[in-house]
């Protein structure tokens, strides 16, 4: 099975030896993403709310170049400074989301590249 690798300019560029994503036959392997904004490399905010908020749009972005969508994920793998704000992902991951949701994990870290709260990862199948 040959494998792609998906890149966008809409989303951070790699800041280590990895790829935006990785398509393999329907699947894609999205790498995790932090509350970059695209366009400066820099961290949005230092307001979860908004870091939250980025970490879903670089996914979009990615999801959009790999010829998916959000809905198209079905595993994510959420990572969180403190898990405290556990609700308040919760929140925003409804707005960029449809039922049926992914599978997800929550897990708290000690500590995240270039001092972000959050970070996600996720697989998604594209339809056939």
């Amino acid at each position: 099975m040959a494998k792609s690798i998906i890149q966008t300019d809409s989303a951070p560029a790699a800041i280590g030896t990895y790829s935006q994503a990785v398509k393999a036959g329907t699947t894609v392997y999205l790498s995790g993403q932090i509350p970059l904004n695209p366009d400066t490399m820099e961290l949005v905010s230092d307001d979860f709310e908004a870091q939250a908020k980025q970490v879903f749009e670089n996914l979009k972005a990615v999801c959009t170049a790999a010829r998916g969508s959000m809905d198209d994920l079905v595993k994510v793998n959420i990572y969180l400074l403190d898990l405290g704000h556990f609700a308040k992902v919760n929140e925003i991951m409804s707005q960029y989301f449809n039922k049926p949701y992914p599978a997800r994990a929550a897990i708290g870290v000690a500590q995240l590249p270039k001092s972000a709260q959050i970070e996600i990862d996720g697989i998604m199948e594209l339809p056939e």
